[in-house]
């Protein structure tokens, strides 16, 4: 019986990224001692991470998801958290749109009407931007394949000439020691505008919580603003907040 739950239990994280202690107890009608029990046999065989009040995917270092795939994961929270951006951009602002599903789905829910002059290096995104008639600027550079985004010096150069009001980035991995990345190069243009641009906004569902990529590119006290979803781990929304960073968690 335990076998059999304790493979349910990975499944479940598996399938969402993370799960709350709450929502274990409920599925599987156990006491936490047992829960407890449950994730500390699995945590010491590798297979998931535990955090304050739940638990996470185990994610490697060094490897990138497949675009595809990543576009799947929490494809609702990601729904759920692009339109409060909108709150956050004001008429006329300068905006640079990072790579990544989330800030694509930003790019999709934004107000048409706020007259803005984009940046990105995401031919997906730019597109979606474009259709909405604002002021698009591609930053150039060598295009990699999947994912449609520039990157490297050319990249670097562009940017370098422009004042930026609002940078709307991504995450490969959020911790309490930072935010990290998987991609070198694309990880140094995130660093470069979250340095240069007057407010920094983050967007990212739970998924990317308690996962540490290859690349760092900013302490968390870099961060403006958060913007995720209730299944966030607590313990590093506290970190968070502890650094200054004002958090929006969207229902």
């Amino acid at each position: 019986m335990n076998i059999e739950r304790r493979n349910k239990i990975v499944e479940l994280i598996n399938k969402q990224g993370s799960v709350t202690n709450a929502q274990l107890i409920n599925e599987f009608g156990i006491s936490i001692e047992t829960l407890r029990r449950d994730l500390d046999f699995l945590q010491k065989r590798g297979v998931i991470d535990k955090v304050y009040g739940g638990a996470v995917k185990k994610r490697y270092l060094s490897t990138e998801p497949e675009y595809d795939s990543r576009e799947r994961v929490n494809f609702d929270e990601k729904k759920r958290i692009a339109p409060e951006v909108n709150d956050l951009i004001d008429v006329g602002d300068s905006v640079y749109f990072d790579v990544g599903t989330t800030v694509l789905e930003v790019a999709k829910a934004l107000d048409s009407s706020k007259n803005l002059t984009c940046f990105t290096n995401s031919l997906r995104t730019a597109i979606e931007l474009c259709d909405k008639d604002f002021n698009v600027i591609l930053t150039g550079g060598i295009l990699r394949k999947g994912e449609y985004a520039v990157s490297g010096s050319i990249s670097e150069k562009t940017l370098s000439s422009f004042n930026i009001d609002k940078a709307i980035i991504g995450a490969g991995g959020i911790t309490e020691d930072g935010i990290t990345d998987y991609i070198v190069s694309e990880a140094t243009i995130r660093s470069k505008i979250i340095e240069n641009a007057r407010t920094v906004i983050l967007v990212a569902d739970n998924s990317k919580f308690g996962v540490k990529a290859l690349c760092k590119i900013c302490p968390l006290s870099s961060i403006d603003y958060l913007i995720t979803d209730a299944n966030a781990p607590k313990s590093v929304l506290k970190a968070m907040e502890q650094q200054g960073v004002k958090i929006i968690i969207v229902k």
